[in-house]
């Protein structure tokens, strides 16, 4: 349900990881929605826009199945117990997200919230997704850092997503914000180094992208679980607006994608020249 791309000659400590760019949807996932409303949830063509990763001696992780069918970036209990048919004695445990409907397994649509789910979901599938997708893919990236970690003695990674040009009922900045060409999060300074942050904002700058730092996006639980400065081991989440590569309505790729993707590859290209100098 993933896939790990790998550089012939790993180069760098930096790792990169795209959880939210897939597009498989399994047979148990029912909904209520067509495709073209429910689709607008996926970092859509997020892979493909950092796919030169492995050629620069970069890895790159990247989830298959969607987003709303299983979100790793939300705690494996971040879900409303309405949402299952039968969460008797589950100790979950909703965020805001959840609430919105986008907790582990999604239940809202966006852009307005609709019903996404013909009806709740089975207990048994709530943990068999977290058995084929949620629980690999964590430890995939682990592995994947432990390695890089092994070999040069600190890691920096890099949690790969996209977002809307301006936000929707669903977001939890003000509906109708506009967004910036990049939001870069850190967890307000606990899942990386300051070094990390500020050397990742100045090469955007460089190349002319407009940057915000935790706002409106924070990092969630990649970053959360995956992050810890102390150990050597430094994540950011990166978020780059839809409007500089897609129709958001069309879900078509627009004239500028070829140029954003070339922008990003130099800028994952010198982050990593950046990492491999940097002593962690």
């Amino acid at each position: 349900m993933f896939d790990i791309l790998r550089p012939a000659a790993p180069a760098s400590p930096l790792v990169l990881d795209s959880p939210h760019s897939g597009t498989l949807y399994p047979p148990d996932f029912r909904p209520a929605q067509p495709p073209e409303r429910y689709r607008r949830a996926e970092d859509m063509y997020v892979d493909e826009l950092f796919s030169a990763a492995p050629a620069l001696g970069l890895p790159l992780l990247r989830a298959r199945f969607g987003r709303i069918y299983c979100d790793v970036n939300r705690a494996f209990d971040d879900l409303v117990p309405a949402s299952l048919d039968d969460a008797g004695e589950l100790n979950l445990a909703p965020s805001a997200k959840a609430r919105l409907g986008k907790g582990v397994l999604w239940t809202a649509t966006p852009p307005d919230g609709a019903p996404l789910l013909a009806g709740p979901v089975l207990r048994a599938e709530y943990f068999d997704r977290l058995e084929r997708c949620w629980y690999p893919y964590h430890d995939a990236l682990g592995e994947l850092i432990a390695e890089t970690r092994a070999a040069h003695g600190r890691v920096f990674h890099l949690d790969l997503h996209s977002m809307q040009p301006v936000a929707n009922a669903m977001h939890e900045d003000a509906v109708g914000s506009l967004r910036p060409d990049i939001v870069l999060s850190d967890r307000e300074g606990t899942s990386a180094g300051v070094g990390y942050l500020e050397a990742a904002r100045a090469l955007l700058l460089d190349l002319g992208f407009s940057v915000a730092v935790n706002d409106p996006f924070k990092g969630a639980e990649i970053l959360r679980r995956h992050g810890n400065p102390a150990r050597g081991v430094h994540s950011l989440q990166i978020e780059v607006n839809r409007a500089l590569y897609m129709d958001v309505e069309t879900y078509g790729k627009t004239v500028r994608f070829s140029e954003t993707r070339a922008r990003l590859s130099a800028f994952i290209g010198s982050l990593g020249d950046w990492a491999a100098k940097s002593g962690g």
